[in-house]
Parts: structure tokens; C-alpha cells; sequence
């Protein structure tokens, strides 16, 4: 194509891709998008002049021994490649890339190494560990896990609400009804409970004193009360990261609006100097964010009394500000990406913008992902309060699937398999559609082990697994895969090929459904390849080149699971 367009191959990279497999038909595969690469890329291009464009050119190109066919579609030009180099291509690149395969392609070749740092999770303490902040969770581990695998430094942040007028409800509660045994052994059942009690005391005239006393005190840095505010914030850190290991996560810092109480002061003063602090008849603090400087829309920033303001997030603006300055002075990242539902969306413009005010350049690499809502989500107990309940929760219905399925032969670790392949099923359910939709949460369809499910992915992963064991696992070297003709090893491999095309759109839009749709159809693939082209009975050459097939579907499978955030379990 360079030789014959006159352009430098590197140009052409993200102008060929691999064709999707079809069920229909015998697919080329790849393609090369003709409007990609001609001089009249504006887009009055007619479709008649770009099938033009594309004969014309599939006509000066001739087959060699790579490519044995060549053919002009609507706007490309389809190749096929001789098919004992695909497979052997293919194949030998699997296996020796083993998990970086897909990630060492060319697209991402000219992509700097960027430091990111991820905000995501990030519960309130005492509070309900509702759907949303497990969405977070989930969203904001995938992001981490996809950027860390292309190979740039992530610093995975929970900034937790550990801090505001709630835990003057909360000291007082604990003085009143807590037990320190209880906060030792299940310190987030314990706090929510004594913080549930406390807000039925609260409305008497004595209590809310109190709790206003207790907050000032805690402000004023208090020993005895700090202490008590620490122990509850170590406690339920440690409860946390338990619980997160259960989900396959891990974070590398537990920040917290606590951090940001005196820097945000500091902020208040910078806005202040740079003149963009307004104060209303009230006496509120507000940052003019409209374009002509009309007030048309603004962020308040400070009551009227002088203290920092809590919004929607329970947060003030001028902690998230100061928490962001201080993110950039520490790890001087080149991207910082927040992780919230789409409610925040508000909060987030503001305060990218009021950043941008203050003379803060880096706040165009800041991003906001956010999420919709899940609607549906109850557990046999009610509503979900707890994560715990969640994890719990989606085990024991596993293992009660698995127990009834007749095809379940003893597993060393049912417990465990039943979670790992139940938090495939959840993962899976919420990553299908884009990020930003709502969806109705169904445990039924989540733990169905036909379809498109994170349970049908495990167990094409086990099955797959299973039949290595089976024939040999010993490494395959010298295996002659040229004699994978048949279709339906053609369409494993074609699909194969597309593994680094689906990682660079995710990489570009931070949305996983495209991994999830890539994996359903692999594991179908796999599946039908799995009856049709048996390894058992078949001579000894072919059966090492089907194992070869097998072992890279597999491999491949393993790797977009584990992206996503799903441990791959090997019997099931």
C-alpha cells in the first residue's frame, strides 16, 4: 500500500483494521478504509466516488505470497491473507506475547507513558455503601487495570467522606450507643447503626448542642476527640480494604476530605487574591462562572458564616480544589480522571473551570467519567447496605445454580469459585451497555449460564482450560498450525486478530463494553470451534494445532477478563 499511495507505512496504521467476523458470511481480513487516506477527505466525498476510489485502487494493488485476495467494497479495499501465514502469524504472536498480547500492538506505539492518577469508590463513613459507589468501583478499577496494562504509571485514590458536620452526629451517637468491641469486630455495621440511632435523638434542642460541640471540638483538633474520629476512619479503612480484596481491588491511597480542611482555607485566600471571590447580600461566598461575567452561573463556594460549604457530595467546593492542587504537587500527573454517577456532572464543570480560573492549566487534563443508575438492585435482606452484602449475596446464589447444575463435578473451592464466577456475572451485567446509561438490575439474567453473561465467559474460560489439561500441558513448540483450514478456526483466528483494535477504542473512550462484546463473541466462537473441530480422535498434528487454537483463545479470553476486573476460574 506505501509503494503504491506514496505514503509512509506508519501513516497507514490506523487506517487498516481487521474485519469484524460475520455468522453470515466468509469475511476479507482486513480492510482498508479508502476516505482514511485519500487527498479529498472532506466529507462531500459521495459514496459513488469512494467505491470508485476503492476499485480503482484494488486494481493497482496485486496478491503475493502474504495476501491471496484482494477486493474493493463500499469505501475499502478487503484483504485476505494466505492462510497458513494468518494462523501462523496469529498464533505464534499469542503465545509469545502471552498477556501483553494486544497491548504491544502498533496503534499504541507512538502513545506516551502518562502518570494518571484515578479517583473512584470513595464511601461515605457511617453511611450506606449504595450501588452507586460500587459502579464507581468496578468503573474505576477497570480504568486503572486497562492504563496500568498499556504501561503508564496509575495511582488508584479512595477519597473517603471522613469528615463534616456528620461526625458530630457520630461522636456524639458513639458516647451515647457505642461499643468499642463492635466497632473492633464489624466497624461499618457498628458506626451505621449508632449513626442510624443518633438521627432519630438528634431533633431534641440538647443533642444538636451537643453535636455541634463535638464537631467544633474536632475542628479544633481536640485530642480526645481526634481520637475517637481516628480510630473510627482506621477502622473502617481496614474493614474496607478486606472487603475490596474480596472484589479484586486495591488502592494505593485512602485520602479523605479530613486531609483538605486547612488547604482549603488557603484556597478560599487565593481566590480572594485573584479577585474572583464575590460575596452575596448574604454574605456567601460565590465564583462567578458565566462567560459575560453576568452571574448566569455560578459556584458557591463558602456560607455565609464563614465555614466551607458542603454540596451534594457532602463536599465543598474549595476541599475538592485543594485536594486537586495537592494531587498535582505530589504526583505531578499528566491525566487525573474522577469517577462518579452522572448527578456530579455539575460539580465536576465547576470545578474544572474554577481551577482553570485560578491560572491552573493541568485542568484540561482532569476528566470526569461518569455513570447512570442502577435501578432493582435488593438483596434477599432488602436494600443493599453494605458491599459486603452485595459479595455475600451474589456467592450464595451461585453456588445454589451451581449445586442444582447437573454438569458441576467436585471443585476443590466451591465457595470461592462461586464468588469469582458471581462477580464475573455482576461486572459483566454492568459494563454491557455504555457507562452513562441507566439499567434495571436482574439477578436472574446476570446469573444465566447461556448468553451473553459473565457466567457463560467463566465457563468457556474452565472449559477451555479443562481441555489442555486434558491433552498434554506441555508447551506447544514446532507445531505445524497450518492446517487450520476449516472456517470455523479461520473465524477464532480473524477474531483474534482484533484483540488490540478493541483495546485502543476502549483505551480512547475509557468505555468497556466494547472488551465485554469483544470477549461474548470469542467465548461463542471458541464454543462452536470447541464441537466442531474435536482434539480427541484426531490425528496427532492436528490435534497439537487445535490445542494451539485453543490454548490462544483462551489466553486471550483470560487477559480481557482480567481487564475488566473478573479473576478467570479454571473448573466450575
Amino acid at each position: 500500500l506505501s509503494k503504491v499511495l506514496g505514503l509512509p507505512p506508519e501513516n497507514l496504521i490506523k487506517s487498516i483494521s481487521a474485519v469484524p467476523v460475520s455468522k453470515k458470511r466468509h469475511v476479507a481480513d482486513f480492510q482498508l478504509s479508502i476516505a482514511s487516506v485519500t487527498e479529498d477527505s472532506s466529507s462531500n466525498s459521495l459514496a459513488q466516488d469512494l467505491q470508485l476510489q476503492a476499485e480503482k485502487l484494488a486494481e493497482r494493488l496485486r496478491c503475493d505470497g502474504v495476501v491471496s485476495e484482494i477486493s474493493a467494497g463500499p469505501g475499502t479495499v478487503n484483504f485476505t491473507i494466505n492462510r497458513k501465514i494468518l494462523a501462523k502469524t496469529v498464533l505464534q504472536q499469542v503465545l509469545k506475547d502471552g498477556s501483553e498480547y494486544g497491548v504491544k500492538s502498533e496503534l499504541f506505539s507512538a502513545a506516551p507513558r502518562q502518570k494518571t492518577v484515578i479517583e473512584f469508590s470513595s464511601p461515605n463513613i457511617a453511611k450506606k455503601f449504595h450501588i452507586g459507589h460500587l459502579r464507581s468501583t468496578i468503573i474505576g478499577n477497570f480504568i486503572a487495570n486497562l492504563k496500568a496494562a498499556l504501561g503508564h504509571e496509575v495511582t488508584r485514590i479512595n477519597y473517603l467522606g471522613d469528615w463534616g458536620m456528620q461526625f458530630g452526629l457520630l461522636g456524639v451517637g458513639f458516647q451515647r450507643f457505642g461499643n468499642k468491641e463492635k466497632l473492633k469486630s464489624s466497624p461499618l455495621q457498628h458506626l451505621f447503626e449508632v449513626y442510624v440511632q443518633i438521627n432519630k435523638a438528634a431533633e431534641d434542642e440538647n443533642t444538636k448542642n451537643l453535636v455541634k460541640d463535638f464537631f467544633r471540638k474536632l475542628e479544633e483538633h481536640d485530642e480526645e476527640t481526634l481520637s475517637l474520629w481516628k480510630q473510627f476512619r482506621d477502622f473502617t479503612i481496614e474493614e474496607y480494604v478486606r472487603i475490596y480484596k474480596r472484589l479484586g481491588v486495591h488502592f494505593d491511597e485512602y485520602s479523605g476530605e479530613s486531609f483538605y480542611q486547612e488547604k482549603s482555607q488557603e484556597v478560599l485566600k487565593m481566590l480572594e487574591d485573584k479577585g474572583l471571590l464575590q460575596k452575596t447580600i448574604e454574605g456567601t461566598g460565590i465564583v462567578d462562572l458565566s462567560e459575560k461575567k453576568d452571574l448566569s452561573l455560578f459556584s458557591t463556594v463558602m456560607r455565609s458564616d464563614g465555614t466551607s460549604l458542603y454540596i451534594t457530595r457532602q463536599v465543598s467546593p474549595s476541599v475538592d480544589l485543594a485536594a486537586a492542587i495537592d494531587r498535582m504537587n505530589k504526583h505531578s500527573w499528566d491525566t487525573m480522571i474522577y469517577v462518579t454517577d452522572k448527578s456530579q456532572s455539575n460539580h465536576f464543570q465547576h470545578l474544572f473551570q474554577m481551577l482553570k480560573l485560578m491560572g491552573y492549566d493541568w485542568a484540561e487534563r482532569c476528566q470526569h467519567v461518569s455513570f447512570g443508575r442502577v435501578q432493582g438492585m435488593k438483596t434477599r435482606r432488602g436494600e443493599v447496605i453494605f458491599l459486603e452484602d452485595v459479595l455475600n449475596e451474589v456467592r450464595s446464589r451461585m453456588l445454589q445454580n451451581m449445586a442444582s447444575a447437573k454438569t458441576t463435578r467436585e471443585i476443590e473451592d466451591p465457595m470461592e469459585t462461586a464468588e469469582k464466577v458471581g462477580l464475573a456475572a455482576l461486572i459483566i451485567q454492568d459494563f454491557r451497555g455504555l457507562l452513562s446509561s441507566d439499567y434495571q438490575f436482574s439477578w436472574d439474567r446476570a446469573l444465566q449460564s447461556r448468553g451473553d453473561t459473565g457466567v457463560f465467559l467463566q465457563y468457556t474460560h474452565a472449559r477451555l482450560h479443562s481441555l489442555e489439561q486434558k491433552h498434554g500441558n506441555e508447551q506447544l513448540t514446532d507445531v505445524n498450525v497450518a492446517c487450520l483450514q476449516e472456517p470455523d478456526a479461520i473465524s477464532v483466528l480473524q477474531h483474534l486478530l482484533r484483540y488490540d483494535e478493541v483495546l485502543y477504542r476502549s483505551s480512547q473512550d475509557l468505555q468497556p463494553k466494547h472488551i465485554v462484546s469483544y470477549l461474548l463473541t470469542l467465548s461463542h466462537l471458541a464454543a462452536v470451534a470447541h464441537k466442531t473441530l474435536p482434539v480427541k480422535g484426531s490425528t496427532p498434528e492436528l490435534a497439537q494445532a487445535r490445542l494451539c487454537l485453543f490454548q490462544a483463545a483462551r489466553l486471550v479470553l483470560a487477559n480481557g477478563m482480567k481487564l475488566l476486573g473478573i479473576t478467570p476460574v479454571t473448573q466450575m
